[in-house]
């Protein structure tokens, strides 16, 4: 059975993690508080929600923005909004977040399983709100929570431009992700029902260079996976690192990378069975489970629920290497101007400069 992602008897809005998004929401909604359940919190989804938090205070720190930390669960949407405000250039789309990683490991031959299955969602990201720009692909949901637009072509042959730390600039896939939407859901400001604030939001990843050779194999064959499948074990990665962050754009620094770099080396040093994306995960999943264990009847909540503090000290000691790195690159850096293009000169984080088209 192949499954949800592709079910041709739905809609692309339909078999997508939006939608899946809102029935977890509507049985929320329906069975508030009882026995703790923590939904989709891993890395990503998980432990990146926790990384926009403290990106967010390390940014208004360097800023020197006005903030006080309160228990609301809105109070770091304001942070966001304030920062927004203070910023040089527009703030129909500031801070934006994404979600960007850089996985380096050498011998990853094949795409991961997860990928492949997500491989003909529809992309899936949130533009800033006011919006300035949508694709001509693009479209919107008629319900839900509407922290989220998508696009009429698979998310996995959809490339945007990110930046992490190692590579520096680099094209990542528009995969669907739950934090895609439930980060920009989470950081909207509403005037009652009327939305005045949210942050655009999109999951870019850049997987091995082995993997992506892969990927387009996949793709030339008009989506249809590779007859035989191999799965590594630990002992077969040689080198590198996953280098999995928080890219928080268009604030007063620009942009603003936080995240965890860590090695095939430091895991087996930690974990000889491991290696760095199972870590990242795994120690994701550890935290979530004590912060259940701990608050036992907060009924169903996501990763942007939890205390970030608390999930983040129970997973330190897994992640390796967990920087801040500052940049002064935006996706209008060293474009070579050869061919005429649709972007926003004037404002260079606007998801129309990301996106490539």
């Amino acid at each position: 059975m192949l499954g949800f992602y592709f079910d041709r008897n739905i809609g692309p809005e339909k078999r997508s993690n939006y939608a899946l998004r809102e029935t977890l929401l509507a049985a929320k909604h329906k069975s508030p508080g009882g026995p703790t359940a923590v939904s989709t919190c891993g890395a990503n989804p998980g432990m990146v929600s926790w990384f926009v938090k403290q990106a967010l205070l390390d940014i208004a720190r360097d800023t020197h923005t006005p903030f006080e930390e309160r228990k609301a669960a809105k109070a770091g949407a304001a942070l966001a909004r304030s920062l927004a405000s203070r910023a040089s250039i527009s703030p129909s789309a500031i801070p934006s977040v994404e979600a960007a990683e850089a996985d380096e490991h050498l011998r990853q031959h094949l795409v991961g399983g997860g990928f492949c299955l997500r491989r003909h969602a529809a992309g899936r990201t949130r533009l800033g709100h006011p919006r300035k720009w949508m694709p001509d692909n693009g479209r919107t949901h008629d319900y839900g929570c509407g922290a989220a637009i998508y696009l009429l072509q698979p998310g996995a042959n959809t490339r945007v431009r990110s930046w992490c730390p190692t590579p520096g600039a680099q094209y990542g896939f528009l995969v669907t992700h739950n934090e895609s939407i439930s980060i920009a859901d989470y950081f909207t400001v509403r005037d009652g029902e009327r939305v005045v604030y949210r942050p655009t939001c999109h999951y870019a990843y850049h997987p091995a260079n082995d993997a992506v050779l892969s990927l387009h194999e996949m793709f030339g064959a008009t989506g249809k996976m590779q007859p035989k499948w191999h799965i590594l074990d630990e002992n077969e990665i040689e080198d590198g690192i996953d280098e999995l962050g928080v890219l928080l754009y268009g604030h007063g620094k620009n942009a603003y990378w936080y995240g965890s770099q860590l090695s095939i080396e430091e895991t087996r040093a930690i974990e000889p069975y491991q290696n760095a994306t199972g870590m990242q995960v795994s120690s994701a999943v550890l935290a979530g489970m004590v912060w259940a264990l701990e608050n036992t009847t907060a009924g169903i909540v996501e990763a942007d629920e939890l205390d970030f503090r608390r999930c983040l000290d129970i997973q330190m000691p897994y992640l390796g290497p967990v920087k801040g790195v500052y940049t002064d690159w935006t996706p209008l850096t060293d474009r070579p101007g050869l061919f005429p293009e649709d972007i926003d000169t004037s404002d260079p984080w606007q998801f129309r400069n990301v996106l490539v088209r």
